[in-house]
C-alpha cells in the first residue's frame, strides 16, 4: 500500500517531466524590456506586468507601479520542446482589491529563431553585428517593425521584437530572445 505524501511528485508527474527532458531542445531567454504607451486601466495610470505563456508554461514579470511606459528588464526562461508552439504575451494591470485588468495581448513564433540557430553553428567565424535573418511585420504576426536575428558582440544569436498589443486601444511591448545552450541539448 502506498501513501501520497503532500508535495511529493506522482508517477505521472515524473513521467511527464522525463518526457519533457527527453524532448527538450533547449532554453529560450525572453528578456522583457519595456512597454510603450500602454492602456490606462486605473484612474490616471496602470500597474502593468507581463505574463508569458508557451504550452503549459506560465511566467510573469514584476509589477511596475503607476507607469504606462514601464521598464521591466526582466529575464524569463522557457523550455523549448516544440518550435511550432507559439509564445503568447499578455499585459495586465495589477489591482489590489479586484481582478487584474487585461491590457492587451500579443503572440510570436520561435521557429525562425531556432532555424537561424541550426544554420549558424560556428559563431566564432561570424562578425559581430551580422544580420542572419529578418522578419517583416504582416497580418500573420504582431510585429510593429522589422525584427532582426543577428549575432551580438558576445557571439550569441539574438532577436529583437517590438510587438503590437491586440484587443486593446493602444500599447506595444519590446522583448529580446536569446538561446541558452545546455549540455546534452538534442538540437544543436
Amino acid at each position: 500500500m502506498y501513501s501520497l505524501i503532500e508535495g511529493a511528485p506522482r508517477a505521472a508527474d515524473l513521467e511527464s517531466s522525463e518526457s519533457v527532458m527527453d524532448n527538450l531542445m533547449g532554453l529560450l531567454r525572453v528578456h522583457v524590456k519595456r512597454g510603450v504607451n500602454l492602456a490606462v486601466r486605473d484612474v490616471r495610470s496602470s500597474d502593468p506586468y507581463v505574463v508569458v505563456k508557451m504550452g503549459n508554461q506560465r511566467l510573469k514579470t514584476r509589477i511596475v507601479k503607476k507607469d504606462v511606459n514601464p521598464e521591466w528588464n526582466d529575464d524569463l526562461t522557457l523550455s523549448i520542446t516544440d518550435p511550432d508552439i507559439p509564445v503568447s504575451l499578455t499585459v495586465y494591470d495589477h489591482d489590489t482589491f479586484s481582478k487584474d485588468d487585461k491590457m492587451g495581448d500579443s503572440e510570436f513564433e520561435v521557429r525562425s529563431f531556432i532555424e537561424a540557430l541550426k544554420t549558424y553553428t560556428n559563431l566564432e567565424e561570424i562578425p559581430s553585428g551580422t544580420v542572419i535573418s529578418r522578419l517583416k511585420p504582416g497580418i500573420d504576426n504582431c510585429l510593429v517593425d522589422e525584427s532582426a536575428i543577428y549575432v551580438n558582440n558576445e557571439g550569441k544569436i539574438i532577436q529583437d521584437l517590438f510587438l503590437r498589443l491586440r484587443n486593446v486601444e493602444c500599447g506595444e511591448v519590446e522583448i529580446q530572445l536569446q538561446w541558452i545552450h545546455y549540455p546534452g541539448s538534442k538540437t544543436f
